[in-house]
């Protein structure tokens, strides 16, 4: 068999109709949430000037170096970047549109498609889809608490309960710089030990290193001096203040001195929150962020105290699917239209509208005329109620209502139709 000459990007994937309904569950619980702890929503260009995460994310990132899909305009003048994360969008957008006029804090929230040209593996594409918040301009340790509490709630409605909060502190200007002279000592004298990546980072961005996935650099920075022993005690009693936070509400969670994420704006607190996927052997993380006081200033605007998280949805939907995340498996439909014969399937578009009009979601085969066949799919779906007219029916005004568990079926006047439905429904 011959293959297929057009297929979809490599690391890019189809939403299909089967997943459609996890994703469709995502949103709802996510629209749900924000609603309620007071965020608005607000949608960024999927373009942006590629300067905006050259400055904000860091020219020595990964994802600036390697993963961001950049584009020039026809004139050759603009270099815009398909939007790699969330943040650096939604403070341009802040300070763009005069958010600091607002009453502070500033709270928003976003959903869409991100871009990054890394290698494809499970649940992480190149084209993929994340929701993500900001509470922009507020400084205090209570913040960070409470975006760890909202990501964490989130996850644990869409029924993936054993998560676990990774956190750090990786400090501020007022004690990073000691710590970034104590880890370079380090690793210059581990140097003819470590990759080749982590030789050129120990050079341009040391924190870096940190973040390395390459398992014998692993075992190595678990030797490195540890971040927390260099915070000030600004930096100290934050940490401090957002884990009895943590603690208060029983978030569960452990101390990771060696997290950093991959970003260059972070200060103070940074997170994850990880949890099984596919099985409960694998460990994946599926949601992260932290506080980011001096993103505004790398912007060149004044200081915007600001924190915030991001989640990857196909992470979750993959977490959801090996939990068989409650809710999410039900068909749409909760009732199946079967016609026989042609003013059988007049009525039968009667009948669609008039439980749309009521309110129920239904099902139909309308191009088929063997009720073998429309029984079959109406099976497949996992209806249990189906609507069947024939001539006969359609002549009286009647419908047979047949039970697909039980196979006892009732004739009801088309009239008495939607009542009946409601009632074998509830």
């Amino acid at each position: 068999m011959s293959k297929i000459k057009f297929q979809s990007p490599t690391g890019m994937h189809d939403v299909l109709p089967q997943d459609q309904v996890y994703f469709q569950k995502v949103y709802k619980i996510i629209e749900k949430a924000f609603d309620f702890y007071g965020f608005e929503k607000i949608d960024t260009p999927i373009l942006e000037n590629a300067d905006l995460f050259n400055r904000s994310i860091g020219v020595n990132t990964d994802i600036v170096e390697k993963e961001m899909y950049i584009l020039r305009t026809k004139e050759g003048k603009d270099a815009l970047a398909l939007r790699p994360e969330g943040t650096a969008s939604i403070m341009r957008a802040y300070l763009e549109h005069g958010f600091n006029t607002y009453p502070q804090p500033v709270k928003l929230w976003y959903h869409g498609p991100f871009f990054r040209h890394e290698r494809p593996q499970a649940g992480r594409y190149r084209q993929f889809w994340q929701y993500g918040f900001e509470v922009l301009g507020d400084k205090e340790p209570i913040i960070d608490a409470q975006t760890i509490i909202i990501m964490y709630n989130i996850l644990r409605d869409l029924g993936i309960n054993n998560a676990l909060v990774k956190i750090n502190s990786i400090g501020d200007e007022n004690c990073r710089g000691e710590y970034r002279k104590a880890l370079i000592k380090f690793l210059k004298s581990k140097k003819n030990s470590f990759c080749r990546d982590c030789l050129r980072r120990t050079k341009s961005n040391p924190l870096r290193v940190l973040d390395c996935k390459n398992e014998k650099c692993r075992e190595l920075i678990n030797e490195a001096p540890q971040i927390i022993d260099y915070l000030c005690e600004g930096c100290k009693s934050h940490l401090k203040s957002v884990l009895e936070y943590l603690e208060e509400l029983k978030i569960p969670f452990t101390l990771d001195s060696f997290l950093v994420r991959g970003l260059d704006y972070y200060t103070k607190t940074v997170f994850e929150i990880e949890a099984p996927i596919a099985n409960d052997e694998e460990i994946g993380v599926l949601a992260g962020g932290g506080r980011y006081d001096i993103l505004s200033k790398v912007l060149g605007k004044a200081n915007v105290p600001s924190c915030g998280a991001a989640a990857g949805i196909e992470r979750i939907v993959s977490a959801m699917k090996a939990r068989r995340a409650e809710g999410v498996y039900a068909s749409p439909s909760k009732v199946f239209i079967c016609q026989i014969g042609p003013l059988a399937k007049k009525k039968g578009l009667l009948i669609f509208e008039e439980l749309r009009n009521a309110g129920i979601k239904a099902a139909e085969s309308f191009s088929k005329d063997s009720l073998k066949a429309q029984l079959s799919k109406a099976n497949k779906l996992n209806i249990n109620t189906v609507i069947i007219v024939g001539q006969k029916e359609a002549l009286k005004d009647m419908v047979i209502i047949r039970d697909m568990e039980t196979g006892k079926q009732t004739e009801v006047n088309i009239k008495e139709m939607v009542k009946e439905v409601k009632t074998r429904l509830k």
